[in-house]
């Protein structure tokens, strides 16, 4: 088995590129999706971000309201990392979980981490490899704008507010770079893949 972290800046395409991981076989451990799982109504997550946090948060069906916690934590860094605090011990806890899970039924197993904030939470270290999904900032700043709806400055806000594309791609082992086709970047990942699965193999010799 071999284990890679995926990541990139907000609006590059990175799960666009998972999505290609996946189809080529990769076993994706997706670390916002487990994010969601960790703090769901009835979870120790949940009873701790609402004992931080009060119930001003909830939806009025008892979830978290991810948009309104977001919003919070944007503005106030002491308060982000207390969230952090609460939420990334449950999703190293859960994703160690389902890596068991992968060694015992595929040892050869390409396993692929996608964690948006993978360098800004430190989880890069024991990765085999680093798996960056790169564009340029202005085109960052454009397809943001555009997927979102919003102006550049609110665009801009949220890409400042995460560590440079640049700074992520220059700490990469592996870059994808997804300012081109669709059919490129797929053509990319399915090489990175395929080294992936080589190095999966157990050694025989």
């Amino acid at each position: 088995m071999i284990i890679a972290g995926l990541t990139g800046g907000i609006a590059s395409g990175k799960s666009t590129v998972s999505g290609f991981l996946s189809d080529a076989g990769a076993q994706v451990i997706d670390a916002d999706q487990i994010a969601r799982e960790v703090v769901k109504a009835g979870t120790p997550g949940y009873d701790a971000i609402l004992a931080f946090f009060g119930r001003t948060i909830l939806m009025p069906g008892g979830d978290i309201d991810r948009k309104r916690l977001g919003e919070i934590i944007f503005n106030d860094p002491d308060k982000k990392a207390r969230l952090d605090a609460i939420v990334h011990p449950l999703v190293f806890e859960r994703s160690a979980e389902r890596i068991a899970q992968i060694a015992a039924q595929t040892p050869d197993a390409v396993v692929i981490m996608d964690i948006p904030l993978l360098f800004e939470a430190g989880m890069e270290s024991d990765l085999a490899e680093v798996i960056v999904v790169y564009i340029p900032e202005k085109l960052q700043l454009e397809r943001l704008m555009n997927r979102d709806g919003i102006d550049e400055q609110a665009a801009m806000a949220r890409i400042r507010s995460q560590m440079p594309i640049k700074e992520k791609r220059r700490r990469a082992t592996v870059v994808i770079d997804n300012s081109g086709t669709t059919f490129d970047s797929r053509r990319q990942a399915l090489a990175v893949f395929r080294q992936l699965k080589q190095r999966s193999k157990p050694d025989t010799e």
